[in-house]
């Protein structure tokens, strides 16, 4: 007997019921996936964490900042998601059938996704440390070793766990669009889906363009590997464009020889194979500069097919590729580099072409700059190395009044306010002034060193603040005394405390990501012997606090508390704005 087909209205009650099944799965999906990943986070931050501090603090055996540095603001991280997104999630759930939707509760929480950001730019500096002080201290191995060993790892390593959290917010993303995709435009939670999805793009894309960035360094470190750091190539402005085995063609007999070449976004390198040194795959024969660098197709010798010429100021290659396609595509990433070079050098005459040498006008003030003042510096405001009084002293660039070091200074320039005599200026003011940058020679490694996520100028950052002012502090366990710092909390960064070492420096000495923290005034066991402290706690990190007055420590502990996590809760109710400290 052949099957009946359903009623339309059996076959629409049918879809609809297969629609809201695929939206609960996805649903569940991420509740199931945040399960695993805070206990992963748990992993990290109770575990490893927990134990490498304790280890630090008892005996000494590593620097506590070593093990801050490697888990970076792991702590806030893990308080945010167990304390706030899973237990949402978990309650939404439970209630799905009066309340099918998560959109809602992701748009609140997505934007604390921001101190991802903190973190993802810190996993290559955590990745180095891990791999240097597993083979610099016994016990720091041993630790990580007998943890990895327990059935929780499992059978993972702990960097392995620490890139989950790099990871996470893309999985968001996915899971959010599939979600949106299965979801009907007209549904309740669509809305609110879609801003989510938004919020959590912004975020991924920040991690992604740090996950982009960590693989060009790794890609650099590679080739410095096989290189045996013969060749100074690990630099964030270097980009490694193609490289590969070749053959080169002799210019007396025409025999071919096996050679590698690496290109990069300012050179070429001719590489020979090495084989006696350990470590050392390759060794530099000839380094081509993409200045002045020409490609061409052509057959050097007769019935040598695939072969082309580069030639460049410093010396002239006849190389034969092993396929047409090898050929071809050598040929076009070299092409594609030197006008991607050209367009650069061409963008920086076009800048500075109004202030030739011949016609120059100083484009300075005729008054002389208000210096800033030298105790309000600690570092110099150019390559942000500290001073000291022996050999990084304090100078006032003449132009701008900033302070900065010698290195940073060793320039001259006319300044029409002192009748177009030389001073001394700093390097930005001297290629404003001058119209071309000084001489890469001339410049100090000080000054082309890697910028820091840290490069946030206290002085901006006041101007912008929630609150700021100079606190003493200490930390507990760490073995030092009281200091004296400028402490910000910017506007832009409402959930990020910023310590600097005076007012007027250009990087911070250290960001406390708020958010996990308890503020509270101390307890008579802290023994403090400073009057107006309070402190903040965290699972492995308190921090204690003196103001100059007790209106002061009131502020402070205000808007501190109004960071920490008693002010998140507040989020996850229904019918509340969202709150001042979020964009």
């Amino acid at each position: 007997m052949a099957l009946q087909p359903l009623p339309k209205a059996e076959r629409q009650d049918s879809t609809e019921l297969s629609v809201q099944q695929r939206v609960f799965n996805i649903a569940n999906e991420l509740l199931h996936t945040e399960k695993a990943y805070v206990s992963r986070l748990h992993l990290l931050d109770q575990v490893f964490c927990a134990q490498l501090m304790e280890e630090a603090r008892a005996r000494s055996s590593f620097p506590c900042e070593m093990v801050m540095g490697i888990f970076s603001n792991i702590c806030s991280i893990y308080c945010f998601h167990q304390q706030f997104l899973l237990p949402a999630l978990e309650k939404r759930m439970e209630e799905w059938d009066l309340n099918p939707r998560i959109g809602d509760i992701l748009q609140k929480l997505a934007p604390f996704l921001k101190m991802y950001g903190e973190y993802v730019k810190n996993f290559d500096r955590a990745m180095e440390l891990v791999n240097t002080w597993m083979q610099r201290s016994s016990q720091f191995k041993a630790i990580i070793h007998n943890i990895q060993k327990e059935e929780m790892c499992g059978n993972l390593t702990l960097q392995h766990h620490m890139l989950e959290p790099v990871q996470r917010i893309p999985r968001y993303e996915l899971l959010l669009k599939d979600y949106l995709h299965r979801l009907p435009e007209d549904a309740d939670d669509f809305k609110d889906a879609q801003k989510s999805l938004e919020l959590i793009a912004t975020a991924a894309e920040h991690s992604n363009a740090a996950i982009r960035k960590m693989e060009r360094m790794r890609k650099l470190l590679k080739v410095y590997e096989l290189l045996g750091g013969e060749e100074d190539i690990v630099n964030p402005t270097n980009e490694l464009i193609k490289e590969g085995h070749i053959l080169k063609l002799s210019a007396k007999n025409g025999t071919s020889q096996d050679r590698y070449l690496i290109l990069f976004n300012d050179r070429l390198l001719y590489c020979v194979p090495k084989l006696r040194l350990i470590g050392q795959k390759f060794g530099v024969r000839a380094r081509i500069d993409v200045d002045g660098m020409e490609v061409q197709h052509v057959f050097i010798f007769m019935n040598v097919p695939r072969t082309f010429l580069v030639s460049g100021k410093q010396r002239s290659l006849e190389l034969q590729a092993r396929t047409e396609e090898e050929k071809r595509d050598w040929i076009q990433a070299i092409q594609a580099t030197i006008q991607r070079h050209e367009q650069t050098l061409e963008t920086f005459r076009m800048l500075n072409c109004s202030f030739r040498e011949e016609d120059f006008t100083p484009p300075n003030s005729p008054r002389a700059p208000t210096p800033i003042r030298e105790k309000e510096v600690t570092l110099c405001m150019k390559c942000q190395e500290p001073f000291n009084s022996i050999t990084k002293r304090r100078h006032h660039c003449k132009a701008c009044g900033h302070v900065v070091c010698g290195k940073c200074s060793e320039f001259r320039a006319r300044l029409l306010y002192d009748n177009n005599r030389a001073n001394r200026v700093c390097i930005d003011c001297y290629t404003m002034l001058v119209g071309v940058p000084p001489s890469p020679a001339s410049l100090s490694n000080s000054t082309q060193r890697r910028r820091s996520i840290l490069e946030k100028q206290a002085s901006v950052a006041a101007e912008n603040s929630v609150l700021c002012s100079f606190l003493h502090h200490v930390e507990k366990g760490s073995g030092r005394g009281w200091q004296k710092a400028w402490f910000v909390i910017p506007d832009s960064e409402p959930l990020v405390l910023y310590i600097y070492g005076a007012p007027q420096d250009v990087k911070a000495q250290r960001s406390i990501p708020l958010i996990g923290f308890e503020v509270s005034l101390p307890e008579s066991s802290d023994r403090l012997e400073r009057r107006n402290a309070f402190k903040m706690s965290q699972s492995h990190l308190t921090v204690y606090f003196s103001a100059d007055c007790e209106e002061l420590q009131r502020r402070w502990m205000e808007v501190l508390s109004r960071a920490a996590v008693s002010m998140l809760k507040r989020l996850i109710l229904p019918n509340l704005e969202v709150l001042w400290f979020l964009d």
